[in-house]
């Protein structure tokens, strides 16, 4: 178990980051609002907010339209996705692993 505490978990989700964050920093850099990506890339606006919110994983359909929409590669997005949603779940067992002791 990687988190030991509640301060280890505590502490994890204080520097965890979805990929959302990336994502909007990244529209914003290129001057693109979230409506604008939405219709750019042929998906609900609901979808590009529930990402930026970390509550819908980026697929890989999604990863390729945002690699042809604003970059970078839909592999790049594809792994901060995989990454973001394995802390999660390692944040969650530690969590229930505490609980139970």
């Amino acid at each position: 178990m990687k988190y030991r505490t509640l301060q280890d978990i505590n502490n994890a989700k204080e520097v965890i980051s979805c990929p959302g964050d990336t994502l909007l920093e990244t529209i914003q850099a290129k001057g693109i609002s979230q409506s604008d990506l939405a219709l750019r890339m042929g998906i609900p606006l609901k979808t590009i907010n529930e990402i930026m919110m970390g509550k819908e994983a980026i697929t890989s359909e999604t990863a390729i339209q945002l690699e042809r929409v604003i970059g970078p590669s839909a592999q790049f997005w594809l792994n901060y996705e995989r990454q973001y949603r394995f802390d999660l779940a390692e944040i969650a067992e530690s969590e229930r692993l505490l609980a139970s002791d």
